[in-house]
């Protein structure tokens, strides 16, 4: 009876806490992302529709002395998607699947595609993405033009997955882009945040959709690096991982536990290929996830339902394109006045433990309130200008709950500052596409090659035609 009545009171307090966090802040008459800061005034924002029509509004930017910003979903966190008094040109609806190729196994598709509609049309083929984000809801256009990464561990990056793709540049024309024509543009707009073009339309390799084990396992910070070398690395049938830091009270920063996909050739994959059409336990999840933003205690009820949660799926058997279909609706928040905002780092294997150890130290001394941590794995690849993986890295990707005041957001800002220079101190990078918080010495430091990025952008696009904020913070007074 006891236990029934503090469940109900628990229950009682989640959906509290979940309509306290649902009150909008924001000037529809302004454009931001889903940072929520710094909404400005834009010109106006233009859906995408087909090529000519994109190829007019360029002659209509530059005869009307405006800027074009390109976006996708928006989720960049920087202002990497649009500009004051500029056009924002909306890829979203720009979205068709051209082509699949089951034979050379690949798939053509417009720029506004999401990964849930490439899933969707290669899925019958038994095949399968090589790379993409945790969340298949992004636009592969705002993929690519960030270099994104994912849980698949053997395939590098986004870029290493890109065969080509065709580029509306400053000057009106449609360039076809690969490695071997225009190539000099090919690891500039691929994590170049849409300051070299439009991209119309991209072609994927893929590979073989397989069916995994999931298999779980307790670590440590302190044991994580070894463990992912030996039992990890070491395994070639492992080809997906994931792990979690606890951010809860015991162990903080310290217990992990890690998610591995091994593929299983003792099971058929049309036993399991049927796509998954939606998450399971997003409204507790998202109602205790409420908590955990908002109490100590939260965390720790979350940090031991999530352990309860991947113990019971030990030895589940699901496909490729499952593991990899997670929506993470239980992840939005729309509180007045705060946001959850990611961050990201890239350390070196060798650097792991050191970092998290200072990591700790500044979140402590600073009262960040971090909500989650997730490690990837990135395999080093220097291919892309702005490169983030200049050695195989570990990938850091941390949730903070964060007050959007000015007064508050300056206070941020000098404790991720801080946390940059422990990154840059033990040679690791940070993400780009997320709330411009480190300094331009930091931005600098983290991306050597930005002045030759830079440079090209100006060789491209002499009159900056494709602008946004990002380019604007971090190019600075002199390149």
């Amino acid at each position: 009876m006891k236990k029934g009545i503090a469940i109900m009171l628990l229950a009682a307090l989640c959906l509290l806490q979940y309509i306290l966090h649902s009150t909008p802040d924001q000037d529809p008459f302004l454009i931001t992302d889903y940072s929520r800061l710094h909404p400005v005034k834009v010109e106006k924002i233009v859906r995408g529709r087909e090529e000519k029509q994109l190829i007019a509004l360029l002659h209509e930017a530059k005869a009307r002395k405006l800027t074009v910003s390109i976006a996708g979903q928006r989720h960049s966190q920087g202002g990497h998607t649009y500009y004051k008094d500029g056009i924002v040109v909306d890829m979203t609806s720009f979205n068709k699947i051209l082509s699949v190729d089951p034979a050379a196994r690949k798939v053509r598709v417009q720029a506004g595609a999401t990964w849930k509609d490439v899933q969707d049309a290669v899925n019958p083929y038994g095949l399968s993405v090589k790379t993409m984000q945790s969340q298949n809801i992004f636009t592969v256009g705002g993929s690519i033009s960030i270099n994104a990464h994912g849980r698949d561990i053997r395939n590098g990056s986004l870029i290493k997955s890109v065969e080509s793709f065709r580029l509306l540049t400053a000057d009106g024309q449609i360039r076809q882009v690969s490695r071997t024509e225009n190539a000099d543009l090919f690891p500039l707009a691929l994590g170049g945040y849409g300051l070299f073009g439009i991209i119309l339309d991209v072609t994927l390799t893929l590979t073989e959709d397989e069916v995994y084990r999931v298999l779980t396992e307790e670590t440590d910070v302190h044991s994580y690096a070894d463990y992912f070398q030996k039992s990890i690395q070491g395994d070639p049938d492992i080809h997906l991982h994931i792990a979690r830091i606890s951010v809860a009270p015991d162990g903080y920063l310290s217990d992990m536990y890690a998610i591995n996909y091994r593929v299983d050739q003792t099971i058929t994959l049309n036993e399991h290929n049927q796509l998954k059409t939606r998450e399971e336990w997003v409204i507790p999840t998202k109602l205790i996830f409420n908590l955990n933003r908002s109490f100590e205690w939260g965390k720790k009820v979350l940090w031991s339902m999530q352990k309860a949660y991947f113990a019971k799926q030990q030895n589940a058997v699901l496909s490729r394109n499952n593991a990899m279909r997670s929506e993470s609706k239980f992840m939005e928040y729309h509180e007045a006045g705060k946001n959850d905002l990611l961050q990201e780092y890239f350390i070196p294997i060798r650097e792991f433990s050191g970092f998290v150890e200072d990591l700790k130290t500044v979140l402590t001394q600073e009262h960040l309130n971090l909500l989650n941590i997730t490690v990837r794995y990135v395999n080093r690849d220097q291919e892309a200008k702005l490169s983030y993986a200049r050695d195989d890295m570990f990938a850091l990707v941390c949730l903070f709950n964060v007050p959007l005041s000015d007064a508050k957001q300056a206070t941020t800002r000098r404790g991720i500052q801080r946390i940059i220079d422990e990154v840059i101190r033990h040679q690791g990078t940070y993400y780009l596409p997320y709330v411009g918080y480190p300094t331009l010495e930091q931005f600098r430091a983290a991306y050597p090659e930005n002045k030759a990025f830079f440079a090209k952008k100006d060789e491209y696009d002499p009159d900056h035609l494709f602008m946004n904020h990002f380019f604007e913070q971090y190019r600075g007074d002199e390149t």
